[in-house]
This record gives C-alpha cells, structure tokens and sequence, in this order.
C-alpha cells in the first residue's frame, strides 16, 4: 500500500487494508459523486427544485439513522458478514439506481445505498482496526483511511463533474459496481471474521429509541432549508427526535446489554474525539457545497470545471493522510486533531475574501488545497482518538460512534450553511457569510477539544 507500511505488514496483510480501504474510498466517491451530478439527474428524470433535494435525503436518512445499530451489529453477529452484505447490498442498489427510469425507483435505489453505507461503513472500519494492534501500525492504517475518506469526496466531486458534462449521470450509479464485485468477491478469502466470543445480545428498546430519534433529527434537518428553521413541521421533527435521545440516553444507563455502554460515552477521548469529528466533517463538507454553488452560480464555472477545482485538494488530501500517522506519532493525537482543525478553521475561514472575478479561482483551489491538508489529519486524529484504549469486543460500537459522527456531520454541515448564506443579500455576500461562520466554528471548536482532551491525552 505504501512505503511505511510495506516493511511491518505480512502479504494477507496488505490485502485487507487494500481491500477495506478500497470500500471506504468507494463509499465516499458514492457519496459525493452524485452531488454535481444533481442537475442532470434531476433533468433526465424530472425532478423539480422542491423534490431534487430527496435525492440526498433518501440517502442521507438510512446512513445517519441505522449507523450505530449497524456498529452493534457487526460486533454481535460478524463484522465480515456484515460488511460483504453491505457491499452486496451496496452492489444492488447502484444497479437499481442506474437503470431507473422513474423518480420512485431512483430514490428507493438512493434509501438501499444509505442502508448499504450504514451497514458496510462502520463494519469496515471495525475490520480496520481490529486487524492491526493499537499503535503506530493501526495510526497509520487509519491515516490512509482518512487520507481516502477525503480523497473519494474530492475525486467523486471530479468524477461526478466528467460525468455529467461528458457520459450520462447513469454513471454516477454504476460505477462502483466492478469495484465492489472485485472486494465482494475477494475479501472472504483474506479478512478475518472479526467476530466477538461474546455470546451475542442486542438492546432492543436502545435499538429502536437512537433509531427513530435520529432520523426525525436528520429528518427534520434535511427540511430545514425549504421549510424553513423556525416552521411547526422542523420544529416539531426535531423536539420529537430529541426526546427519542433523551429516552435512549435514559434507558442506555439501566440496560443490561446496553447498546452504547454509558461508561464509553462518557470517556474523554469518545466524548471529544467525536466532536471534532463532527466538527470536522460538518464544516468541510459544507465548503465543498459552498465551493460549487460559488463556482457554478457566481462565477459560471461549468461542472466539470467545478470538479477539477477538487482535483489539487483531493491530491493534498491523500499526501495528509500518508503523513497522519506519523504526526500523530511525533505530536500525539490531540495536538494533531487542534492543529488540523486550526489549519481547516483559517484556510475555509480565509475564503471569506472571494469576490466576483474569475481571477479568485486560483485562490479558492490554494485554500482549498491548504484546508483538505488540516482537514485529513484532524479526521485521522478523531478517528485514532474516538477508538483508541477500547478492547476488540467494542470496537464495533466505537467505530459505530464515529461512522455515525461523520453521517450526522455530513447531513447537518449543508443545510445549516445553506440558511447562514441565504441571510445574505446577495448570493456572493451570503456565500461569504457562510464561509465565515464556517472558519469561526471550527476554529472555536479546535479551542473547545484542545481545553477537553488536555488533561486526557497528549
């Protein structure tokens, strides 16, 4: 896989990471790929500007909702059988999606992908670090995985580009089908199983509570920005989702066989790992969304000139993730996770500055490329931090903690950036806002994690 880890990890090995680095570096392309390529879809299928968005709602619902109970799931019954049914599945639906020839199947197609991602995300990450012992040799495994994690967003956003100025958006589905025939059909003979001794149990009631609760959250966010925050369906979507956590939270503390022990939710490291996660995600993510609107609509850039735009970011992305592990080794992991935080919070921060001249497309792709720098390492720092000092048997849960972070991330950091730039007068001014408030919260999010993790961790 690369250099640094050649000398240390035996031919099987190799292999596995291969291969679930591979699935994650799909899973991301698949979810960013159809995101330029929205606007044809939406002409070749007639979806109008109100429906358009349920693209990545139906997606978005299933992924966020059904992550954790997935993670508990991998760790009851098999984490390898878990993960070759989720590409199955995965396999499935991007066939469905791409022979669509109505809204309906299209959008059934894009709920069994958020399943297949719930399923097959926190039980390849499971597999991640359980196959290699804590330590430098796991840092830097999942320092690809982040390195990939943000890479597939950048090369989906360019793929997704070509393909919809060049192909047909038929594409944008079918294109990781051979990729995911290859590891279906490989990964059985080389992944271990990863299954826990334990005799398995699952927390119905804390199941169904986390479930219905975060998707009526995820739910009510995905409305937000045509409905409108303060409308009586948002609002009452969110309450009731709220008190759905507030029940799970309740009943997590009296459960036998809880699904997300307490006690691992209130570690230090599980707590603020998974904030900057958040953080992480939901404010990269939204100037990935802001970029393009900023491209396509104020600068009239077309799309595949958009995802080109991603090309040099996504470069940078993989070189940070390389070197993840390494910095982690030389400057431990909170230092890492506040420093690439930081680095995000003023290079996404700076493009507050953008005006109207075609001349700013150099300077987007500059701080774009400086930002998916710190932007990778602090994803390699959280995920380190969000999983680290647990044993195997829980490894499922906390990855599924950190799989759900980034799912939840992703699906909030764009609709509440959306409403902060439709408060501005103009496009560009509210664009400008939004990438403002963006840089502002990440970089008291850093502030926030560097004061909670320093009495933890170095």
């Amino acid at each position: 896989m690369t250099a640094v880890l050649e000398a240390t990890l035996s031919t099987r090995q190799r292999i596995t990471l291969l291969l679930l680095l591979g699935a994650q570096f799909m899973l991301a392309v698949d979810f960013s790929i159809l995101n330029v390529a929205l606007p044809a879809i939406g002409a070749g299928l007639h979806f109008d500007l109100a429906t358009l968005p349920w693209i990545a709602t139906a997606f978005a619902l299933p992924a966020a909702g059904f992550t954790l109970l997935f993670g508990r799931i991998a760790d009851l019954f098999g984490r390898r059988r878990l993960f070759l049914a989720g590409l199955a599945l995965l396999i499935a639906a991007s066939l469905l999606g791409g022979l669509a020839q109505d809204q309906a199947t299209l959008l059934a197609a894009r709920v069994l992908q958020g399943f297949a991602a719930a399923m097959a995300t926190p039980a390849a990450l499971s597999l991640l670090t359980t196959s290699f012992p804590e330590g430098p040799l796991r840092d830097r495994a999942l320092g690809l995985n982040g390195a990939l994690l943000s890479g597939g967003f950048t090369v989906g956003a360019l793929v997704g580009g070509v393909l919809a100025d060049l192909l047909n958006w038929r594409f944008a589905f079918l294109l990781n089908v051979p990729v995911a025939l290859l590891i279906l059909a490989v990964a059985p003979f080389v992944v271990s199983a990863g299954r826990t001794p334990e005799r398995p149990k699952l927390d119905l009631p804390g199941a169904i509570t986390v479930t219905i609760g975060l998707l009526l959250v995820v739910y009510g966010v995905s409305l937000s920005p045509s409905a409108g925050w303060t409308s009586l369906r948002v609002l009452v979507l969110l309450g009731a989702g709220a008190a759905f956590l507030v029940a799970f939270w309740t009943i997590e503390r009296r459960a036998p066989a809880p699904l997300a022990p307490v006690a691992i939710l209130r570690r230090p490291t599980v707590r603020w790992g998974n904030l900057g996660g958040l953080i992480v995600f939901a404010m990269g993510s939204s100037v990935v969304f802001l970029g393009t609107l900023y491209l396509q609509d104020v600068l009239g850039y077309s799309a595949l000139a958009t995802g080109v735009a991603f090309g040099l970011p996504g470069i940078a992305a993989v070189f940070a993730g390389v070197i993840g592990g390494r910095l982690l080794g030389r400057f431990g992991r909170r230092v890492t996770l506040v420093g690439g935080l930081a680095v995000q919070g003023v290079a996404f921060g700076g493009l507050s500055l953008l005006g109207d001249s075609r001349s700013m497309y150099g300077w987007l792709m500059l701080a774009f490329t400086v930002g998916f720098v710190g932007h990778v390492a602090a994803i390699v720092a959280y995920t380190v931090t969000a999983t680290s000092g647990l044993p195997d048997g829980e490894q499922g849960l906390a990855t599924g903690l950190s799989t759900l972070t980034q799912q939840v991330a992703l699906t909030v950091g764009i609709p509440v950036m959306s409403a902060v730039a439709a408060a501005g007068p103009t496009l560009l001014s509210g664009i400008r806002l939004a990438l403002l408030v963006d840089g502002a919260v990440t970089l008291l999010g850093a502030l926030a994690i560097h004061r909670g993790l320093r009495r933890t961790i170095g």
